[in-house]
């Protein structure tokens, strides 16, 4: 399939005439996003009770062999409510949330939000030095964690044992191995009232249900923030209007509920339809689909990443055997989309983009191959310079947009309509914003993402811009792969950046790096371990190219656009090329057969 598609009318009108059966959901879905205005007593928790009451014994939530109907959940998540108010919890408060994905962490979520709280999601791959600042950003009343990450939480100053102004609830299997300092989730709950909260009917669409951590253009991780009427157009907008989801299905989500996809596009779509959400702690090729057999599921949430690695599987009798007729996510690239139907036999892809922060979303409506999808409201696609990063204004001060099947960088306009919630930290939801772009006075959210302008308002995602790149379904931000350097005494200075690698999405991390003047040879096992130790795996440099010095710009940044182009080809760089042998913890040379190895696929990273 082209990856330079362009939409036609053609392909649009089919896709109508395909969703007139569905006309319900599709009219449910229009009529939910255009009813969430700011000042309506819209929540969450409230659309959870109204499945409750519509669909008592529908199931809400499954997870391995357990079963929660929508009535046993609700009245779940309104004891975990109770709890929390006896622990001072009220509106505007923070309850972090640090868990692997298991019921009670979804419940927990809920569970806040429907006290007008704020439900702060924590990446629980997050160690030292950003875990504590992801943590400060947000200043949790109470902090709920799971099992697996209470090493994590001890090893900072947020420890309970250190911490004596914050309460800890402990999500795990066995309740007597709750660790000192905590509180054992189900047994301070048991007891408690499973009646509906009365705050949950006093909560307005405009206020903030989640802090979603993104780590944006730059920098260390941010706190955007999410509110309960984009949340909830989120969901109708995904789960009636494009994937046209009822009660009678089930969503199989086997991504983090800390990221969007899971969190709002797929509960979303869920709570939206009365839907069902069958969870999974982490996601797993090898049990991808007998656990999507295990539940029914009818449709998936995926990234790009989790597509490729289903079809990198060896082919199956089996690869058909479900009951799946549409999956909802984004980053499917063009080269594997139809691939990718046509031998799991999906119906539907209903591709999306839209990043936690962004003020609006693009989504596949019309079933149209290769897109990441249509929006009504005012986006433009405008150039941009590839050496700054930075869209490119005329003589005039304006900025220029791309003509159609060109590409450019994506910038969305900021109104009543589609309003900017921005971040916790107010300095950095300027710096995402353009103002004066095509007429005094006007202003524009920065995406920070090359597109394509597909026409009839459609975009086909390109690639990401700024000191982010994705790898392994994971936004990595280089400042926070940069500071971990700086624990490494032979390291002088590091600069991180992403590189393009065959038959993988995203981008691959390297680092081209200056020793200090007394370091005579670079130690690549010392290295690896160190950084092993103290990133999350997605965020460790696969590419080491050791430099004598970095060239910088008249500004005294350093010079990216050059090494990126350069990539990791041993043969393209005058400096010695290192990769990441993960067996043995270090970095060893990158020979031009080691190149040429991946270039074939024969070595996978």
């Amino acid at each position: 399939m082209n990856a330079n598609k362009q939409v036609s009318l053609s392909e649009i009108t089919s896709g109508i005439l395909r969703a007139v059966p569905d006309a319900p959901a599709f009219v449910a879905g229009v009529r939910s996003m255009l009813n969430a205005g700011p000042d309506k007593k819209m929540s969450i928790g409230l659309l959870l009770e109204k499945q409750a009451r519509r669909h008592p014994a529908s199931p809400a939530l499954k997870f391995e062999d357990k079963v929660w109907s929508y009535a046993g959940f609700n009245g779940w998540v309104n004891r975990i409510a109770a709890l929390y108010q006896q622990m001072g919890v009220g509106e505007g408060d923070v309850v972090a949330i640090m868990s692997e994905n298991r019921p009670a962490m979804l419940a927990c979520t809920a569970a806040a939000v429907k006290l007008g709280a704020i439900a702060g999601m924590i990446n629980y791959n997050q160690r030292d030095e950003v875990l504590v600042h992801s943590l400060g950003l947000i200043k949790p009343k109470i902090m709920v964690v799971g099992q697996e990450s209470v090493a994590a939480l001890d090893d900072t100053e947020y420890s309970p044992l250190q911490n004596q102004t914050l309460r800890y609830l402990w999500l795990g299997e066995d309740p007597e191995q709750c660790p000192l300092g905590y509180e054992e989730l189900e047994t301070q709950t048991r007891m408690l009232p499973s009646v509906n909260p009365e705050t949950t009917g006093t909560i307005l669409s405009k206020q903030a249900c989640f802090y979603i951590f993104t780590s944006g253009t730059t920098g260390m991780p941010k706190a955007s923030v999410m509110s309960h009427g984009r949340w909830l157009k989120g969901g109708a907008g995904m789960g009636l209007l494009t994937a046209r989801m009822s009660h009678e299905d089930t969503i199989y989500v086997p991504l983090p509920l800390y990221h969007n996809n899971a969190l709002t596009v797929s509960w979303g779509s869920a709570l939206a339809s009365g839907a069902c959400v069958a969870l999974t702690k982490k996601f797993s090729v090898s049990r991808f689909w007998d656990e999507v057999r295990q539940h029914d599921a009818t449709a998936f949430c995926y990234i790009g990443e989790l597509c490729r690695y289903l079809l990198n599987q060896a082919p199956s009798p089996q690869d058909r055997q479900h009951k799946v007729r549409v999956v909802i996510g984004n980053g499917l690239r063009p080269e594997i989309w139809m691939e990718f139907k046509e031998r799991f036999g999906i119906e539907r892809v209903c591709e999306f983009y839209g990043a936690s922060e962004c003020n609006l979303a693009f989504v596949n409506s019309f079933d149209v191959d290769c897109t990441a999808g249509f929006c009504p409201l005012p986006f433009a696609v405008v150039e941009c310079d590839p050496e700054t990063e930075q869209p490119v204004r005329g003589d005039d001060g304006r900025m220029r947009r791309v003509a159609t099947g060109g590409v450019g960088l994506l910038i969305t306009k900021i109104n009543r309509l589609a309003p900017f919630d921005g971040y916790t930290d107010a300095s950095a939801s300027e710096k995402k914003l353009l103002r004066n772009v095509f007429k005094d006075g006007d202003t524009w959210f920065n995406t920070g993402d090359l597109v394509r302008d597909q026409g009839f308002k459609h975009i086909q995602f390109v690639d990401r811009l700024g000191d982010t790149f994705r790898w392994k379904g994971e936004n990595v931000a280089t400042t926070e792969v940069e500071a971990a350097f700086k624990h490494v005494d032979q390291i002088e200075q590091a600069v991180v950046y992403g590189v393009q690698v065959p038959n993988a999405d995203g981008r691959a991390g390297m680092a081209a790096i200056t020793l200090h003047g007394s370091v005579e040879e670079f130690d690549g096992k010392s290295l690896a371990q160190t950084l092993m130790s103290s990133l999350p795996a997605y965020a460790v440099p696969l590419f080491v190219r050791v430099r004598d010095e970095h060239e910088i710009t008249g500004t005294f940044k350093n010079r990216k656009v050059e090494l990126k182009k350069e990539g990791f080809d041993p043969e393209l760089s005058a400096d010695p090329v290192f990769m990441l042998d993960p067996k043995a913890e270090a970095y060893v040379p990158l020979t031009p057969d080691h190149f040429q190895q991946i270039q074939r696929g024969e070595i996978r990273l």
